[in-house]
């Protein structure tokens, strides 16, 4: 029974000499695991004489049970110094003054908020507001959405419970509610925009089902293309500070606008610089304020005119701060907020000729 002695003594010398969990493993696989020094000695049994493998057998097994007690406890004792240690480490000197902790800052879509309402403020637009639950009158069918129009499918859209004035009650897809609003309660002339939240049944790296838009609509006699491209161009040249950025129209299709225009900036594909290269990026949806909705808001359309875009708050900011993925924007990860967060004190980063 000497190899038994040597091999408890040998693993008594192991765990004393294992200072942290992962030298404890070892030796622990390398006496009880598969194929450990112990199993192998149980493998062996079947070549001991039988007149002397009862004795033999009862021996190892003995020493399998005192090797597994000497094993879990180095592994408390070690879990017990590795706590210790910790503890001892994350002791605070409640007599010191309290550490430095960073300040909090203003989150990126506050901030691209407050920047698109400076830049627009000093066109003359002033700020809307409409409520996040809305009827499909004010949301689709003032706007000149058909019934039938894939946007107002429950796949896309968040239905709800109950009505108003008789008609269902959805989460607003889009702030364009305010546009509706505002035609209905005030008096043209009038140039407003509408930053909020939106809500559409969509979620990845790129869409969330709560995301903020910021829509704007100008009613006066007399508008033209003209000016919804020259009002455009300039919040876009001024909101990423360059003063020669390239901006295109394309035509495109809307059910509140005729003619509709799809807006893009100079973009570089390759290495994701706004204003370098030969490409291009879409960055807004704009158009005229179709007569449709004019009338349904009881405005002659042949007396007024206007404008509306409407923009993605977390695209433009995206864009601008090269952030690759929307989702972090809502997971309040203090060290994400840190990095992309600003300072209250900071002055927006805004074109300087406005």
């Amino acid at each position: 029974m000497d190899d038994l002695a040597a091999l408890k003594h040998a693993t008594e010398a192991a765990l004393a000499a294992a200072s942290d969990l992962r030298a404890w493993d070892a030796v622990r696989v390398g006496v009880l695991g598969k194929n450990g020094s112990l199993t192998g000695l149980l493998k062996a049994l079947g070549q001991v004489p039988a007149e002397q493998r009862r004795e033999r057998g009862a021996a190892v097994n003995r020493l399998r049970d005192e090797l597994a007690d000497l094993v879990e406890a180095r592994r408390a004792a070690l879990e017990a110094a590795a706590l210790e240690a910790r503890l001892a480490a994350e002791r605070a000197d409640v007599t010191l003054p309290p550490p430095a902790i960073p300040a909090g800052s203003i989150h990126p879509i506050s901030r691209t908020i407050e920047e698109m309402t400076a830049i627009f403020g000093a066109m003359g637009f002033t700020v809307g507001e409409g409520p996040d639950i809305e009827t499909d009158w004010h949301n689709f069918s003032a706007l000149n959405i058909p019934g039938h129009h894939p946007a107002r499918a429950d796949h896309d859209t968040f239905y709800l419970p109950g009505t108003r004035d008789g008609r269902p009650l959805v989460l607003r897809t889009h702030t364009s509610n305010v546009q509706i609003i505002t035609l209905l309660t005030q008096e043209p002339p009038f140039r407003v925009i509408a930053p909020g939240r939106t809500y559409r049944a969509d979620h990845d790296a790129t869409h969330s089902p709560m995301f903020h838009q910021c829509e704007g609509i100008v009613v006066d006699r007399d508008i033209t293309l003209a000016h919804l491209k020259g009002c455009l161009v300039d919040f876009l040249r001024a909101y990423f500070a360059q003063p020669d950025l390239k901006v295109r129209f394309r035509a495109s299709y809307f059910p509140f606008t005729e003619p509709s225009m799809e807006v893009d900036i100079g973009w570089n594909r390759r290495t994701g610089e706004i204003g370098a290269g030969g490409d291009w990026l879409e960055i807004l949806g704009s158009g005229m304020v179709h007569p449709r909705v004019l009338a349904n808001c009881g405005l002659d359309p042949r007396e007024w005119q206007g404008f509306a875009f409407g923009m993605g708050v977390e695209r433009v900011a995206m864009l601008k701060h090269g952030i690759a993925d929307l989702r972090p924007f809502y997971e309040s990860d203090l060290r994400w907020l840190r990095h992309y967060g600003f300072s209250a004190l900071a002055p927006a980063m805004l074109h300087e000729g406005l």
